[in-house]
Order: C-alpha cells, then structure tokens, then sequence
C-alpha cells in the first residue's frame, strides 16, 4: 500500500481508506470486510452490531448542543467491483489494493480502486472516530452485496434504524445531489450445448478483442462505449458459416459494461487466408468506430494447437442471431428527465464453455413497468433458441421528491460554499435509497459523494481535490441538519 495515500488531506478520510482497501472485499465474500467493521466499531466502544444478513450497523450519540438535531442515517456498501486487466497479475482474494497517486488522482495499480463505495465507507468511518466534528445522532449503516444484487439492502429489516434522514454518499460527482435512481433486474439464460470434434482439415485460432474502456453499466451506458460481447458477436458472424466455435468467454460482472472478449473457433484450412484478411478489416472498421470512446481497442488473433470440439453450426448462427438481436445499451430516454436514461440493458456476460451456454444481463429503468417489460422481452430472445431463463435480483427505483427538507438544506449550503448551483438530479446508476426507503417510508434520502471516474474498471480513479470538497460540504449538512418531524 503506497504511503502516498495516507499523507493526503483530510487524512482521517485517507488513512481509513488505505486501511479498508487492505481488506479484500468482493460481493459475496465480505465476511473478512465485515468483521474489519466490527472490530473498527467495538474499537471506538460504539454500539455495534450485523444483522442475518451481514448488514453492519454502528451508532453515536450526538455531540454536545446537537441532541435536539434530527437523527440521521449514513450509508454506504462494504463490497466493491472487482476487474483488472488481463495482463495484472493480482488475487483479490488475498491481496489489498495497491493504489498509487497520479497528480490530482488516486489510482490502482491494473485494477479497480474501490472508490465506490470505499470513499464513502471511508467518510462514515473518519466522522465515527472523530472527537471533535459536531453531528446528530447517528446510525451508521454499511451494506453488503450492493454491486451484485443489493442483498443487504434487500434484506435489511424494518426497525433497525432511528434515524430521519438519510446520506447515502454513493454519487460520484461532486457537484450532484442526487434524489432519484433506476431499479434493475437480472437476466440469466442457460442451455446445454450439444459438441462434437472439429473436422481433422480445420485450424484453431485464439480471437481476444481487448482494450475496450469498460465502464459502469449504469452511470456510463450513455457514453456509447463498446460493450466487447456484442462486438466479438459481430466478429463471428462476419467471418462466416463455415467457421466453427468451440469456446466463447466475454465479460464478467453484469453491472461492467464488458472491456474484453475471447473466442476460439476451427477455421477450414482452405479458408484461413480469408479468415485472416476479414478479422483485419474488421479491425480497422472498430478502431475507426469507437476510436473516439474505446481509443485502445485492440482485436488479436493466434493459433491453437489442441484438438477441439465445436458447436454444431445451427446452434452457432441461432447463437449469433440472439445476440444480434438482444437490446444493448439505450432503450429509452425519459421524457420527463431530460438528459436522463430512462431504460438500459447490459449484455454483461457470454460464456460458452464444456458444453454449456449461459448468456447474463442486467436491464434498468426507473419506470417499473418498463423494466420489467425489456426483461421479458430479453427472456423470450433467448428462449426462442432453446434457453431456460430465470429473472432474478429485482430491486426497485427510487422516486424523486424535489421537495424534501435535506434537499433544500444541502442545496443551499452548496451555493453558500462554492457560490453556483448544485446539479439536482436523478441517476441511472441502482442506488441503495429506493430499497431503503420501502422499509423506511417517511425518511428524507439523499445522496452525493467525491468525483470518482472510470468505476467498475480497471481505470478506476478517484480526486483528491474533489475529496477535500466533498468532505468539507459533508461537515457542513451534519452541522446544519434540518428539523424534520
């Protein structure tokens, strides 16, 4: 863990980051991160507890002349995105982030940084030790599985917090407030895959397209990058009928827009020179497309010596056709929101492997009806080429309310410190606050956090100067916390 990071300012926010980035923490495996926060909390002697679930809950008192205030919730997840590039040899499992600044910026050395949701995670933790930052009450909230399915948030239980109001500081711009979020829903489509050996006059060839930017499923779907699966699917279907496929490995995390995809396919021997010369055309066609978003992108194509065994090629063109076919990217703006995206799929994962099919997506919107209409369209794709689907995660939007106490107070408090306008809005990104918030009715939520760039990617990266900024309009609200009854 580079020094580096723990003389940055303000150095208790810094300093617990570099001490939770030294905690592996993927979704689903956070049991090392929740007793991290446990100990962190019977540390400060605060009341601390987990739920069933893995939920984490930490509480203070307020500080003197502030146990009038309305009694708040801060939150924010445990579990982080895990990507790196192919070429970093790192372990998750075993092995704390190794972060690094670059100017203004906090990096990771080839993979995600943790950023989201560590900064946020970190602000809750320097406000907790402090002895000298004037707050309400506070119940302090952290979450897990928020990146895979929300399951903490899913299944937090009613009564569990006292507070009014809720900070959520999740967002990653620093000028936005954000009062609104989309829903999602996860698509899962499976199939067994009927092989046989490849004819003793064909060829293997290795195609890995790489370098693609990546991105956020949600917050960077807009941006019109290249998602690597639908890309490799149009690579194979160019090169032709009579190539075969044996294997098919793109993506990873459904709410990773996917930077990498890798195919290995037969070619006839008497085909290779055309194979060839059609994945160099192909090349120049996506480097001249997406040169702008996707500058990297790099299609790369070696021989396989081992004997394969391939899909037979009716399965492959169906493959191929469901692809095509499949919603990728913008479905729909709102019409109310303007600049907001209303609805979204992601083509997250293809993998086609020892004889089985599975195909991955996760479909946004924050009209309810919507959402759930794209996904069964999405099912029925896939179920037109044999497919068992199965619809699971579903968790829902949250509604803006402009009105709300919280929001008039941190709006006026940020004209006050940087003399402009906060960006009010609503986001694409699954926030937490609309799963809360079903439990929780009457609670004002809200939602900010530092400019942090490049999430759930390898080029992750978080500002220092928008941490400083960020965090001095954090003490800011806790000090002027509104009354709400």
């Amino acid at each position: 863990m580079s020094k580096q990071i723990r003389v940055l300012e303000p150095a208790s926010v810094w300093n617990h980051f570099a001490d939770l980035n030294a905690v592996p923490r993927p979704s689903k495996k956070e049991e090392r991160v929740i007793q991290f926060m446990v100990d962190f909390g019977n540390s400060l002697g605060l009341p601390t507890e987990v739920d069933h679930i893995g939920n984490v809950f930490i509480r203070k008192e307020a500080t003197a002349g502030m146990g009038e205030r309305t009694p708040i919730v801060l939150q924010a997840h445990l579990d982080m995105v895990h990507q790196k590039n192919n070429d970093t040899d790192f372990n998750f499992d075993t092995q704390g982030i190794d972060m690094y600044v670059d100017g203004d910026w906090v990096k990771a050395r080839g993979t995600t940084l943790g950023a989201d949701n560590g900064m946020g995670v970190a602000y809750i933790m320097a406000l907790l030790s402090s002895k000298d930052i004037p707050h309400p009450a506070i119940d302090a909230l952290f979450t897990i599985d928020e990146e895979t399915g929300m399951t903490g948030a899913l299944e937090l239980k009613g009564g569990m917090l006292h507070g009014k109001i809720l900070l959520n500081i999740d967002t990653e711009d620093d000028d936005e407030l954000t009062i609104g979020c989309a829903g999602g829903i996860d698509i899962n489509a499976t199939r067994e895959v009927a092989m046989e050996v490849a004819p003793a006059d064909y060829t293997g060839f290795k195609i890995i397209l790489r370098g693609l930017s990546g991105g956020h499923s949600g917050m960077d779907i807009h941006k019109g990058l290249g998602n690597a699966n639908k890309l490799m699917n149009r690579i194979l279907d160019r090169v032709g009928h009579d190539v075969r496929l044996a294997h098919l490995d793109g993506g990873g995390l459904r709410n990773a827009i996917p930077r990498e995809s890798m195919a290995i396919v037969a070619v006839p021997n008497v085909l290779v020179a055309d194979f060839k010369q059609t994945l160099s055309i192909i090349h120049d066609e996506l480097a001249s497309e997406y040169g702008t978003t996707d500058p990297n992108i790099e299609l790369v194509c070696n021989p396989v010596q081992e004997p394969l065994r391939v899909v037979q090629n009716e399965l492959k063109e169906s493959l191929i056709t469901a692809i095509y076919a499949n919603p990728n990217g913008i479905y729909r703006m709102s019409p109310d929101i303007e600049g907001l995206v209303q609805t979204s799929n992601n083509t997250a994962r293809v993998l086609l492997e020892d004889g089985q099919l599975t195909v991955l997506c996760l479909t946004r919107s924050s009209v309810e009806s919507e959402k759930m209409d794209l996904a069964r369209a999405i099912a029925r794709n896939f179920e037109s080429i044999g497919c068992s689907v199965e619809c699971t995660g579903n968790y829902p939007g949250w509604t803006p309310n402009p009105k709300s106490a919280i929001l008039t107070t941190m709006s006026g408090l940020y004209r006050d410190l940087y003399k402009e306008e906060p960006r009010v809005n609503a986001c694409h990104a699954g926030l937490e606050c609309g799963i809360l918030g079903t439990n929780y009715p009457e609670m004002e939520l809200i939602s900010f956090g530092p400019n942090i760039r490049g999430a759930h990617s390898p080029d992750e990266k978080c500002q220092i100067s928008s941490v400083q900024k960020s965090w001095e309009f954090f003490l800011a609200t806790l000090e002027n916390i509104p009354n709400v009854v």
